[in-house]
This record gives structure tokens, C-alpha cells and sequence, in this order.
């Protein structure tokens, strides 16, 4: 037995490593170690810790390829922001219903679980580690802290998808009977994650400021994980769900509790402590160095570890997000994929902060609000910095985020140094960046790109590789926290317009109209999460946790007609499309049943221990 431990030990120590941290690991000793050698050697006990984040999930990686072998992100494509222009991608099969507890391999469970091993692993050895030079009581301190809040995150991982899952907070032998594991009701899961966050705060620096450093948790990073936990817990989709109210393990226990408006106020104040510790702490919301509202938002997402951000992941690979929003007009460039909805783009403000869309007519055309100032079929007069003229005006006036966000046809491509293109972008079928003669799925379904995440300075060919990061937690996404679930306890609060208005005012949008009703602000602030969160992994949890999925992921997704005809009259300086790829137009119908809320847990894990019993409805 003592020899099966110790070479579960060695295989967690010298596992390979690929994404967070790789390069810790980049030296190792030979011969079988034991888990004794191992945690009274501070560069082995740091190298096992520094293990526990290789399973993170790589969140940026949205198209499915081979990667690591890590869960990757079928979240955004699978939410109505975004058409993966890829029917091999599993977030398609999420989005027909092609997915069932038999046939998915996306295999959060298992990930999730071997990092919980490790990280118990790690929590009951690291106490043989002697003080020492190397390792100060300090630092053997914050190295506890990173394990419990890692452990704390993976079981967060889990919840998020499949709802009420185990709770493993200690290592178990092989000897051991693992039928007797059994899901916990998600409140005590919630509680054990609450627990765990708040240990780790206890033991994390309040920010990291060491550049080597980089990549390990903060305080802030478990106080946000803490909010975030806790904001999910007063949703609707736990909280008193009727449609759980009869679902129990084998032995009778109910897995969702009843309604307790009180959760609210529990999160808000969770949100609220951490940001005011994150503030005290020296965070802040990101801005450029001319303010300039465009730069603001873009920027934060890859001026990497900037004042914003709590906790990321490295992701070397520039395959997961640049190659796979580059136009097809550029060289090199065959994997034109991550494909924004027409749905999001018709939901960004102007620049006067009015949504411009309030509503449809039966063939798709838009309701506008007059006062909006947005047209549709007129060109632009002018070039800006962000479009060429003749770009349609619906892309004109549009609010800073728009531009940051979403590249259409008309938008200038990676403007700046270097400037890397010098025509407009063309996503009808034979302009440019369309479809020409592809005969592959490799091109905008929607007539967009996805702009927001990637780096104005990769290149494809010759390659150009920045690192990037993916954010697990930033400030910005605490304020939205912390407005909702204030909003939902006490109501449109002072504080629940400061908080959302500081987020405006960042993206250079006037503050929200005063006298909003509680049911008026719940909108508004569901609105400004999905553009403020749009392509982090939000949008389709959020979704879920309202309960409103059954109505944004169950209908007709839109783009423009990128398979309509092709072009018109040349106006200077390039030929403009037809009226008819402006078009409005079914890109996919989706399907969403109500035992899509939760995920299931996989056939062969339940056929593992019959005393797992399976989610709702599957």
C-alpha cells in the first residue's frame, strides 16, 4: 500500500504541466520519492503545490482541438453571444440537445476531482516541511492558502455545472469503499466552499505584487470567489427552485433547499467586503493611460496581471483565442470561428446610452428608439479610428465596448502599431473575410469576429505569439455582484447605482436614469453584465442561475445573411455589401429542455457508485 502511495505521489509531482505556471516544473529529481522526501524538500513541496494548477480549466480555449486534454470552454459558444462557426465544437451539441450522460466526454468530474486529490494531498503533508530560509513560515503559510483556495475553486468548478456534488476535503485510500461517497446538498456545498475562502483570505497576501509571483491568488481572488459562490447560491435556480424541490440522494436527503431572500443579502455583503478589501489592497479598475473609454475596456484583457484582475491562468497556446478570430482576408489565417450573435450586437448601447432595439417586427426587422439616434441602411459619412466611411450606420455611435468587442464588416482590423491591414473588413460572402469558396464550416457564420480577448499585436503569419491570460476573477465583475444581489435584497439602493454607474463611467456611458423600479434595475443590470461580461464565461451561467435559459437558449439564433449575395456599386474606398447581407437572419435554432440547467454527471462515473444519483430530468 505504502508503495501505491508513494507512486501516486511521484505521478502528481512530475506530471507534466501544460497552461498555469508551466515552468516550475521544468527540473526535477530522479528516482521514486516518497510523499516524507517530498514535503520536507521546499523546492519539491513547491513544485507539488505548483501541480495543483495544471488542472485548471482553459478557459480560452473555446474551439475544440486536442490541446491539453483539459476541460476547454464550451460555455460561451453554447450561450446565445456567440455562433461557433465549427459544427464539430461541442458547444453545437449543447445548443440541438445532442448531448447526454452517455456520449459527452467533457470531463469536468474527473479534472476537477484529480486536482481536489492533489490538493488534499498537499494540505495533509505540508506541516512535515521544517521552517527554513527558503521557506519561511510566511511563505509556508500562503502556500496553504493557495491550496485551500485551489480546493475551493475546483469544487466551484464542479457546482457550476452539475449543481450538488461531494464534498472531498480529505484524501481517500484505495482500500476504501468509494460508494459511501454521496453529492451533498448544494447549501453545504455553497457552506464548505464560504469556509474554505474564508481560510485562505486568512492566510493570502492581499495582493500579489511580486512579479514572480504572478498567477497565485490573492486575498481578493477568495473573496471573490466567496461573492461569486454566494451570488449563485440566492439565484433562482438553487434557491427554493420548484423544479429540485423533490430531488434527494438514495437516502432521502433533499439536494435543494427551500427559498431564503435572506441569500441575497448574504452576497451582497460578500461582494461588498470584497471590494472594499481589494480597494484598500490597491486594486482598481483598469484605464488607459489617456483614458480613452475603447482602450479601457480592450486593454484590460490583455495588459496582463493590470490593477483589475484577482486570479488568471497562463495560456500559451495562441491557437485558443487569437488564430480563431482572425478574418480570413488576413494571411494565414483559415480559422475564422469565434462568431459574436447578432443578438449581442443588436443589445450595445449608442454612445448617448439609449439601447437602440427595443423589439422586433414579425420579419426580423428592429423596433428602434427614436431618441437612440440609430439607423440602419444609411453609410457613414467619415472615417473614424475605429471604422472606415461607408461602414452601415448601425456600427455608428455605438457605445465604446461595441468597438472594443465585436469586428464587423466596415471595422478597421488591429489599428495602431503595427498597423496591420489597410481595408476594411468584408464578412459578406465573396468580400474578403468571407466565405469566397471555402467549403468547409472555417468562416463567419454570423458576418462577425470576436475582438475582445485577443492581442492587437499577434500575428499569424510570421507568427507572433504575446502570452496571454485568461481572468478568472476581476474588480469589475464585484461591482456587478454586488449591485445585483443588493438590488434583489433592499431594492435600487443608492449603492446599486454607484457601483453600476462606476462601470458606466469606465466605458464612457452616462450613468443609468434615476427612479428605476426594482424590477427596472434587475434589467438593467442583467443588460450590463452581459455587455460589461460578454465572453468570460458569464453569460451562459447567468443565464442559467435566472432561470431564463429556457427562453435565450431555446429559439432562433441571428446573424447577417453571410450566404446572400455579394455586393453592389463600388463606393469609394472599397465596394460596400448589398442590402441583402444585412438581412437578419436564422443562423441556428437552438434547444434547451429543463434538464439542461445542470449538467449530468456521466454514465460511467454513476455506474462507478450506484450511490450517486443523477441530476433532474436526464
Amino acid at each position: 500500500m505504502k508503495k501505491l502511495i508513494q507512486i501516486i505521489a511521484v505521478l502528481l509531482v512530475f506530471a507534466s504541466l501544460s497552461g498555469c505556471k508551466k515552468g516550475y516544473l521544468d527540473k526535477t529529481p530522479d528516482g521514486d520519492l516518497t510523499l516524507d522526501q517530498i514535503f520536507t524538500n521546499s523546492g519539491f513541496t513547491e513544485q507539488f503545490l505548483t501541480n495543483i494548477y495544471s488542472q485548471l480549466p482553459q478557459e480560452l480555449r473555446m474551439v475544440d482541438n486536442p490541446g491539453s486534454g483539459l476541460p476547454n470552454n464550451p460555455f460561451n459558444g453554447a450561450s446565445d453571444d456567440m455562433e461557433m462557426s465549427y459544427e464539430g465544437n461541442f458547444a453545437t451539441n449543447m445548443n440541438l440537445g445532442n448531448w447526454n450522460p452517455v456520449t459527452y466526454t467533457l470531463d469536468f468530474w474527473s479534472n476537477c476531482y484529480y486536482a481536489i486529490r492533489k490538493a488534499n494531498l498537499f494540505l495533509e503533508n505540508i506541516d512535515k516541511l521544517a521552517p527554513s530560509d527558503l521557506a519561511p513560515v510566511t511563505k509556508i503559510n500562503r502556500w496553504k492558502g493557495e491550496a485551500i483556495f485551489l480546493r475551493a475553486f475546483y469544487h466551484f468548478l464542479l457546482i457550476r455545472v452539475y449543481g450538488p456534488v461531494p464534498i472531498i476535503d480529505r484524501t481517500y485510500n484505495l482500500n476504501e469503499d468509494f460508494t459511501t461517497v454521496k453529492r451533498q446538498p448544494i447549501d453545504q456545498c455553497v457552506n464548505f466552499i464560504v469556509s474554505e475562502c474564508d481560510k485562505s483570505a486568512g492566510l493570502l497576501e492581499p495582493k500579489v505584487s511580486s512579479t514572480s509571483d504572478y498567477g497565485r491568488p490573492s486575498k481578493a481572488a477568495a473573496l471573490a470567489l466567496k461573492a461569486r459562490t454566494l451570488l449563485y447560491m440566492a439565484s433562482p435556480l438553487w434557491n427554493g427552485n420548484p423544479d429540485y424541490a423533490s430531488f434527494k440522494d438514495k437516502e432521502g436527503t433533499r439536494l435543494f433547499p427551500d427559498f431564503d431572500g435572506g441569500r441575497w443579502q448574504v452576497a451582497a455583503n460578500a461582494a461588498k467586503q470584497c471590494i472594499d478589501e481589494a480597494t484598500a489592497a490597491g486594486y482598481g479598475l483598469y484605464r488607459a493611460a489617456d483614458n480613452n473609454p475603447v482602450k479601457n475596456y480592450q486593454e484590460l484583457f490583455y495588459m496582463n496581471f493590470n490593477n483589475e484582475v484577482f486570479f488568471t491562468c497562463n495560456d500559451p497556446d495562441y491557437q485558443n483565442i487569437d488564430a480563431y478570430s482572425e478574418p480570413r482576408g488576413m494571411t494565414g489565417a483559415n480559422w475564422p470561428l469565434q462568431s459574436p450573435t447578432q443578438d449581442l450586437v443588436d443589445d450595445y448601447e449608442m454612445a448617448n446610452g439609449i439601447r437602440p432595439i427595443t423589439g422586433y417586427n414579425a420579419d426580423m426587422t428592429p423596433i428602434i428608439d427614436p431618441l437612440s439616434g440609430y439607423t440602419e441602411n444609411a453609410q457613414a459619412a467619415t472615417e473614424t479610428d475605429y471604422y472606415y466611411a461607408g461602414t452601415r450606420t448601425m456600427y455608428v455611435n455605438r457605445e465604446p465596448r461595441f468597438y472594443a468587442t465585436i469586428n464587423f464588416t466596415g471595422a478597421k482590423y488591429k489599428t495602431g502599431t503595427p498597423q496591420l491591414r489597410k481595408t476594411p473588413l468584408q464578412f459578406w460572402k465573396l468580400g474578403l473575410d468571407g466565405r469566397t469558396n471555402v467549403s468547409t464550416d472555417f468562416y463567419s457564420k454570423t458576418g462577425y469576429l470576436l475582438k475582445k480577448l485577443t492581442h492587437p499585436a499577434f500575428v499569424m503569419s510570421p507568427k507572433s505569439d504575446p502570452k496571454r491570460t485568461w481572468i478568472f476573477f476581476r474588480l469589475g465583475e464585484q461591482y456587478l455582484n454586488y449591485a445585483e444581489a443588493l438590488n434583489e435584497a433592499q431594492g435600487p439602493i443608492a449603492d446599486v447605482y454607484k457601483y453600476v454607474n462606476l462601470i458606466r463611467e469606465r466605458a464612457g456611458l452616462p450613468g443609468l436614469t434615476a427612479g428605476l423600479s426594482k424590477d427596472a434595475m434587475r434589467e438593467a443590470i442583467r443588460h450590463e453584465r452581459r455587455i460589461e461580461l460578454a465572453f468570460e464565461t458569464h453569460r451562459y451561467f447567468d443565464c442559467h442561475r435566472w432561470k431564463i435559459a429556457e427562453v435565450t437558449d431555446n429559439r432562433n439564433i441571428y446573424g447577417l445573411n453571410v450566404n446572400g449575395l455579394t455586393s453592389e456599386s463600388p463606393i469609394v474606398p472599397y465596394t460596400i455589401a448589398s442590402d441583402a447581407f444585412y438581412k437578419r437572419t436564422v443562423i441556428e435554432k437552438r434547444i434547451f429542455d429543463k434538464k439542461h440547467y445542470l449538467w449530468p454527471i456521466q454514465q460511467r462515473d454513476i455506474d462507478k457508485n450506484h450511490n450517486l444519483v443523477q441530476n433532474p430530468f436526464w
